[in-house]
């Protein structure tokens, strides 16, 4: 019996005393509430509240409705006794049947297992990893490309429908001074000032020439514009392929260009004039952002003609709205704080609810270290450690696994050394390890031609006390895939792992799975059984989530 399934086993009893006349409910019978684990085992398998909650709406004492509960469910089948403590909680006990019959429907639902609808009726985007294509993706790219990638899979297994977003800043200065550092690198020329340096310039630039010789026999801006072109179709094809290794993917890549060379960013700003949010002044065009508690007015086109970003985001994110997206969420980095209010207040001039259509979300900076040294040099991009290098340093499971663990908006230290040491006081290690260790036992019951199934096994024989908390933290694993995509925090998925394969340790080194010698295989090893299948199930299902692989053998 999971944590979901008493819920709705108090929420009929609920109905029924309500059906009587025994209650009375104001506002209707609440259609949820919370059943969580107590800290102290003595306190039963479960726990709730709902007397606490429900008692003044109800006009009874707490420990009198609580009473009123108790009864009533202990002859809901499955319940094997409740207990009110304090004031009127209400602590309940599940039969060993009752709690075993989750391992099967676990093994049963396979990777639907976690899976829920609780954002069934939500469209939303997710955009992260903004960058310019005239460079490799580097360090500070990294957190995000996990971080994003892993809140798109936990809202997908909430039931959102997801699309995932790069914006490709593809415009401006920085892509002509890309083009001029590609061009110089091609004729052993100097590197302009403020241009790109580093060897994988000189790279693009004899990789653009060996593709089309044709580019050194222009000239003047022509020249210069090919080479820009050139090295942005190469460089940003560069990004995708180390994206695809790193098994972070998109659904979208979105080009500034597109919304300038359409003239979308003017047609949605006069949508926005006719909203009345803007307004002249100065010769410049101004929205009105201090009306919805941003710190000041913002210009979206400046008194010389020009387009400003805010303008850029302003149409983008109304872009965003007219391709359907209910919610437009924002992974920035620690240097864009300022941009929280001013987003939200852009969201409101829109006509939208900041609180529901737009969601901003700030990462904090990622160091990593190696043999005590901060690693900040490339040896091919000069300044920057590139994701490429960090994948060949640490490896992509030790990687995603390590920056999900942690919340986003947490400054990270981390040493190359821990995060791809093959022991237990790795995280990464010690979850995989636990997969690689249950589907060890399900191969070696398959040599020993054990046979095992969900549809005949006995539940009632896993009555063990490791047992049953092994089963109380696989029933666990939904809430918490829900309650990482409600809160955007995928690291309590890694945490979750963490505590469970622990569990899962206690469960092996005090129940055995496999008859030893010439025992013959009984019901209780094949009950087991499930049970091993079962937290294999729970274990690739959650690494899934992560984006980390689930190693049959290590």
């Amino acid at each position: 019996m999971t944590p979901e399934q008493l819920s709705t086993a108090i929420v009929d009893v609920l109905t029924t005393l309500s059906a009587e006349g025994a209650i009375t409910f104001a506002d209707g019978v609440p259609t949820n509430v919370t059943v969580e684990r107590p800290r102290a085992k003595e306190h039963g398998d479960y726990a709730t509240n709902v007397a606490l909650q429900l008692a003044k709406k109800v006009g009874m004492n707490p420990r009198e409705l609580a009473e009123l509960l108790r009864g009533r469910l202990e002859q809901v089948d499955g319940i094997a006794g409740a207990d009110i403590a304090g004031p009127g909680f209400l602590n309940i006990t599940v039969s060993a049947g009752a709690q075993g019959i989750v391992a099967a429907q676990i093994v049963d639902a396979g990777a639907a297992y976690g899976r829920s609808d609780v954002f069934a009726d939500e469209k939303v985007n997710v955009e992260f990893i903004s960058a310019n294509p005239t460079g490799p993706l580097h360090l500070g790219h990294t957190r995000w490309a996990v971080v994003g990638d892993a809140i798109s899979r936990v809202l997908e297994a909430a039931g959102a429908t997801v699309t995932r977003e790069f914006y490709i800043n593809d415009r401006g200065n920085q892509m002509d001074l890309f083009g001029a550092s590609l061009e110089a690198a091609a004729l052993g020329q100097p590197t302009p000032e403020n241009g790109y340096h580093g060897a994988y310039i000189a790279d693009l630039a004899a990789e653009a020439v060996a593709a089309d010789p044709g580019l050194l026999e222009l000239s003047g801006t022509e020249r210069t514009v090919a080479f820009r072109e050139a090295g942005y179709a190469l460089q940003l094809k560069q990004q995708q392929e180390q994206l695809e290794i790193f098994r972070t993917r998109f659904d979208v890549w979105f080009s500034e260009r597109t919304l300038h060379d359409s003239e979308d960013v003017t047609a949605q700003l006069e949508k926005l004039r006719a909203q009345g949010h803007l307004y002249d002044a100065d010769g410049a065009l101004w929205m009105r952002t201090s009306d919805f508690d941003d710190d000041k007015d913002r210009v979206l086109i400046r008194t010389n003609g020009e387009l400003t970003y805010f303008a850029s985001d302003t149409a983008y994110y109304v872009n965003k709205r007219e391709r359907g997206f209910d919610r437009c969420i924002y992974l920035l980095g620690a240097d864009h704080h300022g941009y929280v209010n001013r987003l939200r207040a852009m969201a409101a001039c829109a006509g939208d609810d900041p609180d529901k259509n737009i969601e901003v979300l700030i990462g904090q900076l990622v160091k990593i270290m190696q043999g005590g040294e901060e690693l900040k040099l490339s040896k091919r991009a000069g300044t920057m450690v590139t994701l490429e290098e960090l994948i060949e340093l640490i490896g992509v499971d030790a990687l995603r696994y390590t920056l999900s663990r942690y919340p986003a908006d947490s400054p990270l230290t981390l040493d190359a050394a821990e995060m791809t040491r093959q022991s237990s006081d790795n995280p990464v290690f010690y979850v995989q390890y636990a997969h690689a260790r249950v589907s060890s036992i399900l191969r070696n019951a398959h040599d020993l031609g054990i046979a095992w199934s969900t549809a005949d096994f006995d539940p009632s024989l896993l009555s063990h006390e490791k047992e049953g908390e092994l089963l109380r933290s696989l029933a666990d694993f939904p809430r918490v895939v829900a309650s990482a995509a409600e809160l955007r925090e995928p690291h309590r998925v890694a945490r979750y792992l963490e505590d469970m394969a622990g569990v899962y340790h206690r469960f092996y080194d005090n129940c055995r799975v496999l008859p030893m010698g010439d025992e013959e295989p009984g019901d209780l090893h094949r009950a087991r059984l499930v049970l091993v299948a079962a937290t294999r199930t729970v274990l690739a299902n959650g690494l899934g989530l992560l984006g980390v692989s689930a190693p049959e053998r290590m």
